[in-house]
């Protein structure tokens, strides 16, 4: 009975954490890239934090950051939910999803 109870943990796969991490002012296809690999992520049973990370004067533009995370959650809305909202730490902005 031990012996099978240990093969069944052995096979059983856990839902890790996969990171992505963007700038504000990323390009198109850039993000058509990055929400390409999330959705793998997801779909694979993954939890998905997306950090934008600001650097100098883009602390200005905080907006920016958030606007992308929002546009993420309505786009990834029908395999994802939040988990996380949106939240300000430091110089970074993150967000985790989960698969439905």
């Amino acid at each position: 009975m031990d012996k099978k109870n240990k093969t069944g943990k052995k096979k059983q796969k856990s839902g890790g954490m996969k990171e992505i991490k963007m700038r504000p002012n990323i390009g198109e296809h850039d993000y058509n890239f990055k929400v390409k690999n999330l959705c793998k992520f997801l779909e694979e049973g993954n939890q998905v934090k997306i950090t934008i990370m600001f650097r100098g004067r883009e602390m200005n533009y905080v907006d920016l950051g958030r606007k992308l995370l929002e546009r993420i959650i309505e786009d990834t809305n029908e395999i994802a939910k939040v988990l996380k909202e949106p939240k300000l730490e430091g110089r970074n902005m993150t967000l985790v999803l989960m698969p439905k």
